[in-house]
């Protein structure tokens, strides 16, 4: 094949099916390789279980490529995309499915494993395992399976007497009638160890279990900032930005703390950035500069919140139509619910596999800009009528030198919340008032700034809100009222965040449910080595 008529002259950012180094801007995979060409070469049988767009096709990609130009293996990959199309699964049209993948893989070979597979009839699971050693037998190299797309087959039960077949043949890979592929590699979201997620008939329940001969493949898929790093490095020698390495590992490592390494997302931020945040800075500015910046970065965080793609649809329906998960979410971000992981747990297990979380030693929502989506859907689902659009167009919330003006800010949300909400339920309140801050706080960024959570570790149940509003950012703690000694060490763990954030000022929203100050507007300025706070109580 010409390869110039598939290769274009420029490189560029990916975030759709998979990424190949000739096309694509791609970040460094050499270790993630590394350990699969060692499972590889142990002859082991694993699962590659991530969520959608993690990377899973491209390194199966990549895998494929390295093995092709190997003198040991001959891979052969199939995809069970299609067979959730298909209206009837029995175990004869899967085992026709299955051979006719591997004979359509095989005949770009012209090798003599085509002619055999043309030459092999199968009618049932036992015909499909005997073709399966007389392909080994019959090969110079040791035949790797990659399987793409797991779950679209992982409902069916002939699907499952598959892995059976393969297990028991891999139990028996020593004995001559038996011979069976050397490795084999199942990639897709659900481990095929945790089928019961997606399998609910009583008949499929004494299959749960055919995959025990796997190893467990744990090597992280997120990729840190060192392997972000050289796909930075290849844009900017390609486009001739002339950055430095100082700037360039600067950028990558701010990839990584809106990211957490989850693929899609690097990917998704680099090509925000070089397809719509430089070109609107080239048209604005004659002294514009193709370098990238931090400010870039977080221009490319707020647009990303905007868009629609399949990656967030996917991440909020696994929240709806998993409610456990949603609630523990919820109760994570806006109760500061601390959850240690729990490999028994089947929410947690649930929320890892899907991608919403992250585990180390604690659970954690996987990244910053998920924890942004999550809050844009829950307030969008806040139980609430009331308009608040009177109360955000004072024009004074907005200095002349734009500058927020949160003093008055948090004074009207008091009002707010004293007209609208005064005669609510305590426990809808208890639940709500942090959403209703962040509802009320929106529309007066207006596009212009964006607020970010951060939950913090503490008694007092404190969420800190970091807002940032053109190039001004504010620190802003939530958190209810457990008593007077609670609240001056609270003061304190603000005044030292504030010298953490090398901030002067700060601001505190306290939900205060005591009967007798029902109905004051309590605020107050408080002062301590150089650092004022402004609290309000509601």
């Amino acid at each position: 094949m010409n390869n110039s008529i598939i290769k274009p002259k420029k490189k560029r950012f990916n975030v759709t099916g998979n990424c190949s180094p000739d096309l694509h801007y791609m970040m460094d995979i050499s270790a993630k390789m590394e350990k699969v060409m060692e499972l590889i070469d142990y002859g082991d049988y694993f699962t590659i279980s991530r969520p959608r767009q993690y990377g899973k096709t491209t390194l199966l990609f990549t895998i494929e490529e390295k093995l092709k130009n190997s003198d040991e293996y001959f891979p052969i990959v199939l995809n069970f995309q299609g067979l959730d199309q298909k209206a009837d699964v029995s175990d004869s049209s899967f085992a026709f499915f299955v051979k006719e993948l591997i004979e359509e893989k095989l005949h770009s070979s012209k090798s003599e494993l085509y002619v055999i597979s043309k030459e092999t009839k199968i009618d049932n699971t036992l015909d499909l395992s005997r073709f399966f050693t007389k392909l080994v037998t019959h090969s110079d190299k040791k035949i790797v399976l990659l399987i793409d797309e797991v779950d679209a087959s992982s409902n069916y039960v002939p699907f499952l007497k598959f892995l059976a077949v393969l297990r028991a043949k891999y139990l028996d890979r020593f004995s001559s009638s038996n011979y069976t592929f050397h490795c084999v590699i199942l990639a897709g979201v659900h481990d095929v160890k945790s089928l019961k997620y997606k399998i609910q008939d009583s008949e499929s329940v004494q299959y749960n279990s055919p995959w025990n001969i796997a190893v467990d493949f744990k090597f992280p898929m997120e990729f840190n900032p060192k392997e972000i790093f050289p796909m930075l490095s290849q844009y900017n020698e390609a486009e001739n930005i002339g950055m430095t390495k100082e700037e360039i590992t600067e950028i990558a490592e701010k990839l990584y703390y809106y990211t957490a390494g989850y693929p899609f997302l690097v990917s998704r931020l680099c090509q925000i950035v070089a397809d719509e945040v430089l070109p609107k800075k080239d048209s604005a500015s004659k002294k514009w500069t193709k370098k990238w910046t931090l400010e870039d970065i977080e221009e490319a965080f707020v647009l990303i919140q905007r868009e629609v793609n399949t990656n967030f649809e996917s991440l909020i329906k696994n929240l709806q139509n998993n409610p456990d998960l949603y609630n523990l979410v919820s109760d994570m971000l806006l109760e500061g619910r601390i959850v240690s992981y729990n490999p028994d747990n089947s929410v947690l297990q649930k929320g890892i596999m899907y991608g919403v979380f992250k585990q180390n030693g604690t659970i954690k929502i996987h990244n910053r800009i998920y924890e942004q989506r999550i809050y844009n859907y829950m307030i969008s689902n806040l139980d609430t009528n009331m308009s608040i659009s009177p109360y955000f167009t004072n024009p004074k919330f907005v200095l002349p030198n734009n500058e927020l003006n949160l003093e008055l800010i948090l004074q009207r949300f008091q009002v707010f919340m004293k007209e609208n909400y005064s005669q609510r339920e305590e426990s809808f309140l208890e639940n709500q008032w942090r959403l209703l801050f962040l509802s009320f706080l929106r529309p007066i960024l207006n596009g212009n700034g964006f607020d970010f959570k951060e939950v913090q570790i503490s008694e007092e149940r404190r969420l800190d809100v970091v807002v940032t509003f053109y190039n001004r950012k504010y620190i802003i703690e939530l958190k209810l009222w457990r008593g007077e000694s609670y609240h001056k060490r609270g003061l304190k763990q603000l005044y030292d965040y504030l010298d953490k954030e090398n901030k002067d000022t700060g601001f505190l929203v306290i939900f205060d449910n005591r009967k007798e100050n029902k109905n004051e507007l309590k605020s107050e300025w408080k002062e301590e080595n150089g650092k004022r706070v402004f609290a309000i109580w509601i």
